[in-house]
């Protein structure tokens, strides 16, 4: 398995995305998304860069609207870290392929990013960050779980016109987005916020943009859903 923060020697990433590794594996993580010692239940999520039509996207998925918990939520692909999973890496690829018929044989790890603590939850969750070397088709693998499946271009994710701000119940807002018929909010978007910083993709936007967070939403996460 990846050390946290260091690229695979033999994966075959492009430039880019290990400089990311690298510029992620150094960020100063917040205090409150810092995991207390030896706390927080076990998850990681799959952080899917592949080379799409318009460039670089990410891998999201779309939780069904009639689960008990992250109902209608877009998010990364993942979950929690079973017994039998061998670490963080093994339960991303894992849930990818579960929950969007992504081939792990066709992803390259690049790092293990530092972990995030979601205190609503008490999730302590692992960023596995990977290049799609070989991509497939991919779809709901379980349509009662995920409702949709979508390879979001990064260049309209940094599309200042698809930029928000969600306000959420506690008054603190977060940043948001809206792309593939998706609107992107909570820790998922908090992670997307990051990377493009971090890629060198941000781009100006109105930060005076706020919507309320939809209402019906679950509040699961970091004020507002955890992914």
């Amino acid at each position: 398995m990846t050390e946290a923060g260091s690229p695979r020697a033999d994966d075959g990433a492009p430039g880019w995305l290990s400089e990311l590794a690298r510029s992620a594996g150094q960020m100063k993580v917040p205090q409150a998304l810092r995991p207390p010692p030896g706390g927080g239940r076990h998850s990681a999520i799959l952080i899917l860069f592949g080379d799409g039509a318009d460039g670089p996207d990410l891998l999201l998925v779309q939780r069904s609207s009639t689960l008990r918990r992250h109902a209608g939520q877009p998010a990364f692909p993942g979950g929690v870290i079973d017994a039998d999973d061998d670490g963080p890496v093994a339960a991303a690829l894992r849930e990818a392929a579960e929950e969007a018929l992504v081939d792990p044989a066709g992803v390259d790890v690049v790092s293990v990013l530092p972990d995030l603590y979601i205190s609503r939850t008490g999730y302590r969750v692992s960023p596995v960050l990977a290049w799609w070397r070989k991509p497939v088709p991919v779809a709901p693998g379980d349509p009662a779980e995920v409702a949709a499946v979508a390879r979001i271009p990064v260049a309209d994710l940094a599309d200042p016109a698809r930029r928000l701000m969600i306000s959420y119940p506690s008054g603190v807002a977060g940043p948001a987005f809206q792309a593939a018929e998706m609107l992107i909010w909570g820790f998922t978007a908090f992670v997307i916020d990051r990377l493009l910083a971090m890629g060198g993709w941000e781009r100006p936007w109105d930060t005076t943009s706020v919507l309320d967070l939809p209402p019906g939403t679950a509040l699961t996460g970091i004020d507002g859903p955890d992914r």
